[in-house]
Order: C-alpha cells, then structure tokens, then sequence
C-alpha cells in the first residue's frame, strides 16, 4: 500500500477559516446576547467544524456550570467576506460538572422517602410477599378479571383493579373467613425486616451498648404477634429515641423501666425539740407568783389608764 493511498484514506481535518477564526468579537457578542450580563468569561479556543465553518468556545462563568463553555459557531459562503452566525449553544466541556446517569425510581428509592399522598406500588412477583391463603386459581392484584375486561381497558385507557372475588374462588371463600389480605409476608419478607430492623435498633447499635439493661425486661416493651414476637417488640417510652419504633429484644436505652428506678423520699424522724407547739401565757402574772409586789386591782387598773 502506497503513502498516497494511506494519505487518501485518513479522514482530513479541515483547518479553520483564517476569516472565521478572526471573528471572536462577533462569537464573543452572540454569546453575551445569549447569556446573562457576566457569565461569558475568557475565549479558550477554536474548532474547524468544516469548510468556511468555525466554532468559537468560551468559558461559562455561571455558578453550578464547572467546565461548561460556550460555543458560538460561525460561518461565511464562498467567495465572501463577511462573517455570519450559525448558533450559539452552551455544551459540557472535557472537565464538566454533569448530572449523575438517570436511575429508575424503583432504584432510587430509600426508606424513609415516601411522604403523606405517596403511593408505591407493588409488583405483583415481590419476593417479599407470598400468598395470603393457600391456592393459585386467583389472579395477581393488578390483573383483569377476564380477556373481554382486558380488551375494554385497553379501548378506555384505564386501570382496573379487580377487588371482588369470583363467587366459589379461594378468595372468595378467604374474605368470607376474615382472611382479606391476598398476600402475606413471605420467609424472605420476615427477614429483610428483621435486619433492618436488628440494623437501626438492635444490640450492636451504640444506644444499646451504653444502655443499663436490655428491652427484653423493659416495661415499655409492647409485645408483637405471630414469629417475630420472638425477637423483636415495640418501643412505648416516649422519651426513647426508639419511642413508636420497632426494637430487638436485645435492644436497650437509658429509659429502661428497671434501670433508675426513682427512690421514695425519706421519711424525717420525729424531732427531739417540738418547734411547732405553743405555750400558754397569761397576760398579768399569777398574784403568788413573787415577780412583781403584790398591789391591788384598782391600782392597776390606774396604772394602765383604765378608770
């Protein structure tokens, strides 16, 4: 293979129009109309788009755009001298802040997310959940009753969500046993709580650790019903941090109801010393007692200014 045919094989870089490249003022001008006052910031290069094409690249000053620049394309037809504009777009640079790469929701979402009004729907093979009663003649929850209903909610549009049993189904006869719920926790369910659960409030946790004694014994503890009552229980304390929370048994806080039991407040003894008893004094003293001489009644009432 010859030089010649190697050279006319590579793809051939256009270099950029001597016309076109000296025209930064007009791109710089495009920019700013484009822009806001001060965000257009230095000119940082050129880009041969093409034949008499020339793209004008300048930094964005804006906040929260890290890298981007401004391109300004211009360009000019053959033969003249005057220098036009194509476009002005603002594009990400080598070293650019970008958004993260989208995730679907049923990725992003963590718990705790949800807010009042939220609805998070369920998928209708959720590993967490399984058969409420025991058969497999009842449809999933978000299924059409029949062929004909599917046909028609595709027509309408709609979502139909089928609640009421077929007469004679399992299901039917579950909801008239009280067993309305369709599906249940499933064993794989019952473990993805319970280490959430043993995660958030459990033994390994630094309140537990620093606490006088375990929820095991605490009075606050609400038992729960059915497998898990056997580790875990709820939390009624309202100055717990886990108050309304569900807690391992093995869980604990300085509330515990045992821990700092309160003591009754003493009880005084009775004082050497009556303090709070009085004594009965008579306002003139007794004649026999020899404090004062002995004087008649009508000198002392003339004494004391009586007649």
């Amino acid at each position: 293979m010859s030089a010649a045919t190697t050279r006319s094989r590579t793809p051939r870089t256009p270099a950029p129009d001597r016309l076109c490249a000296e025209a930064v003022d007009l791109a710089r001008e495009a920019a700013e109309e484009a822009a806001a006052p001060g965000i257009v910031g230095a000119h940082v290069g050129t880009v041969a788009e093409g034949d008499r094409v020339v793209t004008h690249l300048f930094e964005c000053e804006q906040f929260g755009y890290r890298g981007w620049r401004w391109a300004v394309t211009v360009t000019r037809a053959s033969r003249a001298k005057a220098v036009t504009l194509d476009e002005t777009v603002l594009l990400p640079g080598p070293d650019a802040l970008l958004a993260p790469e989208w995730v679907p929701w049923s990725e992003r979402l963590r718990p705790g997310d949800m807010g009042p009004g939220d609805l998070l729907p369920t998928e209708a093979d959720d590993l967490r959940l399984e058969p409420g009663y025991s058969g497999d003649d009842a449809p999933p929850p978000d299924s059409a009753v029949s062929d004909e209903m599917a046909e028609l909610v595709d027509a309408e549009d709609a979502e139909f969500v089928s609640r009421t049993p077929s007469r004679g189904s399992i299901a039917a006869v579950a909801e008239e046993l009280g067993m309305r719920r369709a599906r249940v926790l499933s064993r794989y369910g019952l473990h993805t709580a319970a280490d959430r659960w043993e995660e958030s409030f459990g033994a390994k946790t630094p309140m537990a650790q620093a606490a006088p004694a375990a929820c095991l014994s605490c009075g606050f503890l609400v038992p729960l019903g059915g497998s898990l009552k056997q580790a875990f229980g709820l939390c009624a304390n309202e100055f717990s941090p886990a108050d309304g929370r569900v807690v391992s048994l093995t869980y604990g806080c300085g509330g515990h109801s045992e821990a700092a039991v309160m003591p009754k407040p003493p009880r005084p003894a009775p004082p050497v010393l009556d303090s709070l008893g009085t004594d009965a004094f008579p306002l003139r003293p007794a004649r026999d007692s020899g404090s004062v001489p002995a004087t008649s009644q009508d000198e002392a009432s003339e004494d004391l200014g009586h007649s």
